[in-house]
């Protein structure tokens, strides 16, 4: 059997899932390369609890050589060339070689696209930003709160208004809540339109018991210090502002022309193959439409969430591994996925459908319970374990409410 070289880029959701799935499907003579920027990683499904002091920073974080697998060769630099041609990567710790490559690299938030955006604005989509936003929460004592999100698309679509509802909650246990009026505004037609009208009124009802104002349709086009402007709409003004910053794709998806024109890498949405031999795209830098419109003139999209990058990891890790052994490869990646929708006090809602279903995607959303915190809960300390005590944490598949919930504990 020849010796294959395989190179995963970013140790996000996917890049860790298909390098530790490759590293224990492989024969020990084969390579894995995993190239990360960060020493450290940040548990991002984490930063919404971060946000409302439900849980410590340290709590969320974890060396990323400690969650791979041995065997795999982890090189902490910058990505800074792909060359396709002569099928080589170039870092900040140097130039290699490859076989296979996949592309895990995630999006970029870009705040600089909304003029006074960056000037003005809280966010809890990086780490950092998170641990400030707290702060600021926590001294917030009255007025209009305004959580924006700017543009599509971005990461986890249930994000904005599972904050929204936290945040309410965060205020309720501060004793303040009646004295803060919380906003959501959002240039799409309704929540999580990617799951249609059915679960989208569901969302809608969650965020008005809690005295949320839901605002479609509302396009961001400035911001000052104390009021929004949108495109076609009246401006609000505001107290405090939390916003989902404009998402593209790292440049480097760019350059060595892989993306679309705007900015994503397209794959095929079975095999996660990009136009080049050997080359994968998983998770959020991918473009993968789905069946159904938004708009009239707007298809819709895959969403950009971990649990999709997660399924997609464990796909093209199968077809290599096939590949490499001799075999035709056959794993497809489905399109089903599931959502818990934190909505404060313990509770949680959870969807799920088939996101490829004809005409459109077909979801469901269960009814608000514990049982779908919990669920959260327990996958982020599974997540977060150190790779050796996986298995020790968790011995089978978690499910919750039947099969729809799984554990890959062998991962």
């Amino acid at each position: 059997m020849n010796t294959k070289t395989i190179i995963v880029l970013g140790a996000g959701v996917g890049g860790l899932v298909v390098a530790n799935e490759l590293r224990r499907k492989l024969p020990s003579q084969h390579k894995i390369m995993l190239i990360e920027r960060n020493a450290d990683h940040r548990f991002a499904p984490s930063f919404l609890w971060l946000m409302t002091g439900n849980r410590k920073p340290d709590a969320i974080s974890q060396p990323v050589h400690r969650l791979v697998r041995s065997g795999i060769d982890l090189i902490l630099g910058e990505v800074t060339e792909i060359d396709l041609t002569h099928q080589q990567v170039t870092t900040s710790q140097g130039a290699f070689g490859f076989d296979y490559l996949i592309i895990a690299l995630g999006a970029e938030l870009a705040p600089e696209i909304v003029p006074g955006l960056a000037e003005n604005a809280h966010s809890f989509y990086t780490f950092a930003e998170t641990q400030k936003l707290y702060q600021t929460l926590h001294r917030f004592e009255a007025g209009s709160l305004a959580l924006v999100v700017c543009s599509v698309p971005y990461k986890c679509p249930g994000a904005p208004h599972e904050a929204a509802m936290l945040i309410s909650d965060f205020f309720r246990r501060r004793g303040i809540r009646d004295k803060v009026e919380i906003h959501l505004y959002t240039p799409e037609p309704q929540p999580m339109p990617v799951a249609g009208p059915q679960l989208g009124e569901a969302v809608k009802q969650m965020l008005s018991s809690k005295g949320i104002h839901f605002h479609p349709l509302h396009k961001l086009a400035s911001v000052s210090r104390s009021e929004i402007a949108f495109e076609g709409k009246d401006s609000a003004r505001y107290d405090l502002l939390i916003a989902i910053p404009p998402h593209r794709a790292p440049s480097i998806a760019r350059q060595v022309g892989l993306a679309n024109e705007a900015g994503w890498i397209p794959v095929d949405r079975f095999t996660l193959r990009t136009k080049h031999e050997n080359v994968y795209a998983i998770g959020d830098i991918t473009a993968i439409s789905i069946p159904g419109r938004w708009k009239p003139d707007v298809p819709m999209m895959l969403p950009k969430a971990g649990v999709f990058a997660h399924v997609q990891a464990e796909v093209v890790a199968e077809r290599i591994t096939d590949e490499i052994s001799g075999r035709t490869p056959t794993a497809q990646f489905c399109g089903t996925g599931y959502c818990m929708l934190e909505a404060g006090e313990g509770l949680a809602g959870f969807a799920f459908g088939d996101f490829f279903g004809e005409p459109s995607p077909r979801l469901e959303l269960r009814n608000i319970g514990r049982a779908w915190h919990l669920g959260k809960v327990m996958f982020e300390q599974w997540w977060l374990s150190p790779f050796g005590i996986k298995k020790a944490l968790l011995h089978s598949a978690l499910n919750v409410g039947g099969k729809l919930l799984k554990i890959p504990v062998d991962v």
